[in-house]
């Protein structure tokens, strides 16, 4: 896999992936202004009040609704979703940046995040403390899910079913900055 180096803007249907922290949401974000494209966060779909997962039915109705017009950028790992996601993709960004690089982004976003006490979804703000000593803390999630991330969409990716799937594989922050550099700004196309 490797940078896809078609016309970028000839894409209307975007998903970015990558580990907790690797920045999806703002690479995301980034496209979608680019290309003058609605932007889907999962996280605020699946995440109700008080940290409560919104039950499977709901998280899945949530997407097809966000999902229904012909154009969007939606970033998020979620499998219990991909098949509504994978199933009108154009293109996917995978943002694959080694560990280390990972859990420096996710300390400093962690920490500005509770510091400026920013309201996340639905009310829900991280806190210090469980970003740290919770048995479910992000920065634990992403140290330990990095390896299988990794592996698993190695293997999603290789697998005949997304054969005719555009994706780009982004190394790190600086290929990704380089990358998304070659979008056309909306203005302009």
């Amino acid at each position: 896999m490797s940078i896809d180096k078609s016309p970028l803007d000839q894409y209307k249907r975007i998903n970015v992936v990558g580990t907790t922290g690797s920045g999806k949401t703002t690479t995301a974000r980034q496209i979608a202004d680019r290309l003058s494209l609605p932007h889907v966060e999962l996280d605020a779909l699946h995440w109700d009040p008080n940290w409560t997962e919104a039950p499977l039915a709901i998280f899945r109705e949530r997407i097809a609704q966000a999902l229904a017009g012909g154009a969007w950028v939606v970033d998020g790992n979620y499998s219990k979703a991909r098949d509504l996601i994978w199933s009108r993709v154009e293109l996917v960004v995978w943002l694959d940046y080694p560990l280390a690089v990972i859990m420096r982004q996710l300390a400093w976003r962690t920490l500005r995040r509770t510091l400026m006490h920013d309201e996340l979804w639905n009310g829900n703000r991280e806190r210090f403390r469980d970003a740290l000593f919770a048995r479910d803390s992000i920065l634990w999630w992403a140290l330990t899910t990095h390896r299988r991330r990794r592996a698993q969409y190695q293997a999603l990716f290789a697998q005949p079913s997304h054969a005719g799937l555009a994706m780009v594989q982004l190394p790190s922050p600086r290929a990704t900055r380089d990358w998304l550099a070659r979008i056309p700004a909306a203005s302009a196309s």
